[in-house]
């Protein structure tokens, strides 16, 4: 009987370092929310792990709403208190 709680001991100490990375390799719950301002409005990114989902304006004048992820591209947002409208982003110059 002192063997085997030897070797359950032994075996805990093994598995606690990987429990400790696996902890720190999670993904967080709570979102990351950028705050920023272009001319009149507020602008607040919300992104999960690095994943852009929702954003919030805040116009000068006029109550706030989010654009929110159509389908699940980098492009395609829509109002979420107007669904149908789809909000255009085209791409004028990139570099590389």
């Amino acid at each position: 009987m002192r063997t085997l709680n030897r070797l359950l001991l032994a075996g805990l100490f093994a598995i606690t370092p990987l429990a400790a990375m696996a902890a720190d390799n999670a993904p967080s719950a709570d979102p990351d929310v950028t705050i920023r301002t272009e001319g009149d409005k507020t602008i607040q990114e919300y992104r999960q792990n690095g994943f852009l989902y929702a954003i919030k304006v805040t116009p000068k004048v006029g109550p706030p709403y989010f654009l929110v992820r159509a389908d699940g591209t980098d492009a395609n947002f829509i109002r979420s208190d107007q669904p149908d409208m789809l909000i255009p982003s085209w791409k004028i110059f990139e570099w590389k």
